[in-house]
């Protein structure tokens, strides 16, 4: 999954590497350095010649040290950001279907969580990995020109500490990974109990979140506390070994310069070599840990990835997708022998059969009691999931042929409970259409009746709606919604419930909203107050998934079928 980004930035890649060979290079030579300077004595004539020398070195290997920090760092944040922007691309164009099985707290935990554990890996990990590898490889060198029968038994020993290292590296992987979903869990829950503080407080039930957040907490910790054991355990098998190994490896040699066998000098430049050697494998196998945690990260992020989106546009709609234009004719919207089952539950046809078509300019008004299937039919228009059986079309094409993107860009959506997002209400109404003047989105407020109430917020159309338009009543949303879908002016219009739950005053302005966004398109509405359709051209009762009536008001009364006794109902309160 990574490699696609990493090929990207090849030469920023060659170039930091380049920055960290010489660097490596030149910490190499500081021994040799200090060995001569040894050898020669301090009171020989160059001495003075020789420090010089290593104080250039340092000055060297500090300038290609921060430029090598300076380009991984750079690099980590590049691929993260990269990798951020695909993964939020790839969510946003995602049918329902991949968020009933994945909450948005989870997504959001991926995306902000595990891209961290990534962006490491990629901005001082692997660079620490490749200094390490390669000062670990210069100085075994080394040590074998300096002295081989010491090198060759450090290696050994080395070579020994690998086992361990690599088993409970895996099980770093392991248990980084499960940590990763218990907070990914925590997030998702905290999210969850905050968008919904109000019932939450409503029913006085602060302790009962407060404990359930305890336990999930609880629960990270004791992952986490697992993972940190790992590695903690993983680190002192590598500290041990390593640095025991060095300590034996110079007694020897130790026992070599006082038998004569090696100078004082050759024998402080293999110290030097071998201390390198071991922070170098110390190091690795801390970066092991770094690697199996963001291995981890990146299973869980490769899910993302993995998702087979069955309702992705066909390669000819992908192509202009920047330049999607609305339907200009909807001569007819047809359902023909539809039947669908949601994904979660295959077993269970929500709609069966369904057959109608939407006459171009008409209203057509979909009634029937909760869980009849109404819903569904607009998610279905809108290419949320695709049919069963039968097919969806607009002028005699399949919507899955013309491309969703293409379909949804020529309808407007007034939802029961339409979305407000924390911006101002310019921008609110302005979503309908990203280019619209302001002058435009005013006057989509006053067909809309929503121009009055946001003159007098504080700013005016300026004004922070605030998240969730949480600063507006029911009916001032839904008005918003009916702007929106004015400015957007597309030739269907889909109403779901869009005065269900409001008072009488308030569906009064919204009514009034509708009257105005109604007259020239095609429309089709679900309602429950049934004075909502009553002038509809066709309304169709849904019951069980099946349409059991159709016909207008007048018609559907006569029949004294399901409808008529709804509106029977509904007169009498």
């Amino acid at each position: 999954m990574l490699l696609g980004f990493l090929k990207k930035y090849q030469f920023q890649w060659f170039l930091a590497i380049g920055l960290l060979l010489a660097a490596a290079v030149v910490t190499l030579i500081v021994p040799y350095a200090f060995r001569g300077l040894i050898d020669s004595g301090l009171e020989s004539s160059d001495v003075n010649k020789r420090f010089l020398i290593l104080l250039l070195l340092a000055t060297i290997l500090g300038i290609l040290v921060s430029a090598r920090f300076y380009m991984m760092s750079m690099l980590g944040e590049r691929i993260v950001a990269d990798l951020r922007k695909d993964i939020f691309h790839r969510i946003i164009n995602y049918p329902p279907e991949f968020f009933e099985s994945l909450k948005v707290g989870e997504v959001l935990s991926r995306l902000t969580t595990d891209t961290v554990l990534i962006q490491t890996l990629t901005g001082s990990s692997i660079s620490i990995a490749l200094r390490s590898f390669i000062l670990l490889l210069g100085s075994l060198i080394m040590m074998l020109i300096t002295s081989f029968k010491l090198a060759a038994i450090m290696l050994l020993l080395m070579s020994i500490t690998l086992t361990p290292v690599v088993f409970f590296g895996k099980r770093v992987r392991t248990t980084s990974k499960d940590s990763q979903e218990k907070i990914a869990d925590l997030s998702s829950h905290a999210g969850e109990i905050l968008n919904g503080i109000f019932t939450v407080q409503a029913f006085v039930r602060e302790k009962f979140e407060a404990e359930r957040f305890d336990k999930v907490t609880e629960s990270a910790f004791s992952s986490a506390k697992k993972r940190v054991l790992s590695r903690a355990f993983l680190t002192v098998l590598a500290v041990i070994f390593t640095f025991g190994g060095v300590v034996f490896v110079l007694w020897l040699g130790t026992q070599s310069v006082s038998q004569q066998e090696m100078s004082f000098g050759e024998f402080t430049q293999f110290v030097l070599y071998a201390a390198f050697m071991a922070a170098s494998f110390a190091a690795l196998a801390e970066i092991w840990g770094d690697l199996q945690r963001a291995l981890g990260a990146s299973e869980r992020l490769g899910e993302l990835f993995a998702f087979d989106n069955q309702l992705e546009e066909p390669r000819s709609k992908k192509d202009q997708s920047n330049i999607v234009s609305p339907v200009e004719i909807f001569d007819r919207v047809s359902f023909r022998d539809v039947s669908f089952s949601y994904p979660s539950n295959l077993d269970k046809n929500v709609l069966s059969n369904i057959s109608f078509e939407l006459q171009p300019g008409t209203v057509t008004a979909l009634v029937g009691p909760s869980g009849a299937g109404k819903s569904t039919i607009f998610s279905l228009l809108l290419g949320f999931y695709q049919v069963s059986k039968g097919s969806v079309q607009i002028r005699d094409i399949s919507i899955k042929e013309l491309g969703y993107k293409q379909v949804r860009n020529s309808v407007s959506l007034v939802s029961q409970d339409p979305v407000i997002f924390s911006a101002n209400a310019f921008d609110n109404i302005r979503y309908g259409r990203l280019t619209a003047a302001d002058h435009d989105v005013i006057l989509a407020a006053k067909a809309a009746n929503a121009h009055d109430f946001i003159s007098d917020l504080p700013d005016g159309y300026q004004s922070f709606l605030g998240e969730k338009g949480v600063r507006l009543s029911g009916g001032q949303k839904q008005r918003i919604a009916i702007a929106r879908a004015l400015l957007k002016n597309s030739p269907l219009l889909l109403l779901d419930e869009a005065t269900s739950s409001l008072d009488s005053k308030s569906e009064s302005e919204v009514q009034k909203g509708l009257d105005k966004l109604l007259p020239g398109r095609t429309s089709l509405i679900i309602a429950h107050r049934l004075s909502t359709v009553r002038r509809a051209d066709l309304i169709l009762v849904l019951d069980k998934g099946q349409i059991i009536e159709r016909g207008n008001h007048n018609e559907l009364m006569r029949n004294s079928g399901l409808y008529a006794h709804l509106a029977s109902l509904q007169f009498e309160v």
